[in-house]
């Protein structure tokens, strides 16, 4: 196989390990934050299980969307070897704007959970940091994995 086919075929391995990263740490971030809501004192165990798992599974297809997204817009025919940092970027960027959007309307508007006095917050927006973080974090990680390598660096640079 050619170093351009070998190039061409890393991508669906990325893509799976960002999945499956993106998975993983998600489920592992909703859990330690689960003492930051109010659901943790206020909710069943039963309840708290459902809404780790369905958050997880939301953040999983917001992970899956933003890099989907990235990719069709800042994406190069030679990712993930090039062009990782504009991709990381942009996921990052989706994800923390998606977080301020949901986080505003589910605590302020439609009251669909709440924070708990534990809960860091911006001053002026009132978004839990803990959430933004996790839009920070997380991404970075699961495209740490996927990549192999830190997601602002392109392979030519991590070679030097």
């Amino acid at each position: 196989m050619s170093a351009e086919m070998q190039i061409f075929s890393d991508w669906p391995r990325a893509l799976r390990w960002y999945l499956g990263g993106s998975l993983v740490a998600h489920l592992v971030w909703e859990i330690l934050q689960l003492p930051l809501y109010t659901l943790w004192t206020k909710g069943t165990l039963r309840e708290q299980a459902f809404a780790v798992v369905h958050c997880t599974m939301g953040d999983l297809m917001i992970a899956g969307l933003s890099l989907l997204l990235a990719l069709a817009l800042l994406g190069r025919p030679t990712w993930p070897v090039a062009g990782s940092r504009r991709v990381w970027l942009l996921i990052v960027l989706l994800g923390v704007g998606y977080t301020i959007y949901s986080e505003w309307l589910n605590v302020s508007v439609r009251r669909s959970w709440a924070y708990s006095g534990l809960m860091p917050t911006l001053p002026v927006l009132g978004t839990g940091l803990a959430p933004l973080f996790q839009w920070i974090i997380v991404p970075t990680l699961a495209l740490w994995l996927a990549v192999g390598r830190a997601p602002w660096r392109d392979q030519s640079a991590a070679a030097k």
